[in-house]
């Protein structure tokens, strides 16, 4: 029994080893290859997630944000000093007040209404001044601007009303965002024996 159980044993282990070996050299099984439906819906997700990147918004760029947007309202103050000069009839200078407001629907064009009184030191009083007119604008710089009016306008004198042809030019310099300081000329009235002028300096709000 014994003589037996030797022989058998070094066959069960010799069974036991040449398993194990035939496990270590069988080989790996490789990757199966993509099929061509599932190659489309690869490059489909591909394609959907570059739409996606390329339609959300940018960020704008700081130049862009310091951009202004169109259009753009603004009201002003100024102080009015105007000259009524007259070849047949009585003339007069004052100072007074003028208001001012409009909108400026970009960079180059806007329009401006302006309402002026004053009294005076000779013999001619102004009642008001009424007119509307077109603004042209040339940008020098981000802060300043020349720009130039011309339109129509309505003047009450004490001593008669008329209206006519308006012109004029002036320039704005920016103190802060919605702040300005400017001075223009005007000339409201160009008959052929008087003409009525007027320089004014005042404060522009933008909003």
């Amino acid at each position: 029994m014994k003589l037996l159980a030797v022989p058998a044993a070094a066959l069960m282990a010799g069974t036991f080893i040449s398993s194990a070996q035939a496990q270590q050299t069988q080989p790996q099984p490789q990757a199966q290859p993509q099929t061509q439906a599932q190659t489309q819906a690869q490059a489909q997700t591909q394609q959907r997630t570059q739409a996606q990147g390329q339609g959300q918004a940018q960020p704008r760029t700081q130049q862009q944000a310091h951009m202004p947007m169109y259009p753009q309202g603004y009201i002003g103050a100024d102080a009015m000093f105007w000259d009524l000069s007259n070849d047949v009839g009585p003339s007069g200078d004052s100072a007074g007040l003028r208001l001012r407001g409009g909108a400026q629907f970009n960079e180059f064009f806007g329009v401006e209404a302006h309402l002026g009184t004053g009294g005076s030191d000779g013999p001619v009083e102004l009642d008001h001044l009424i007119g509307a007119y077109g603004k042209g604008i040339l940008p020098l710089s981000d802060e300043f601007r020349l720009y130039g009016l011309a339109g129509i306008t309505e003047v009450d004198f004490d001593v008669g009303r008329e209206d006519g042809l308006s012109y004029g030019a002036g320039a704005e310099f920016d103190i802060a965002p919605n702040f300005s300081v400017g001075a223009d000329y005007m000339r409201y009235l160009d008959r052929s024996d008087h003409t009525f002028d007027a320089a004014s300096v005042g404060l522009r709000f933008r909003f």
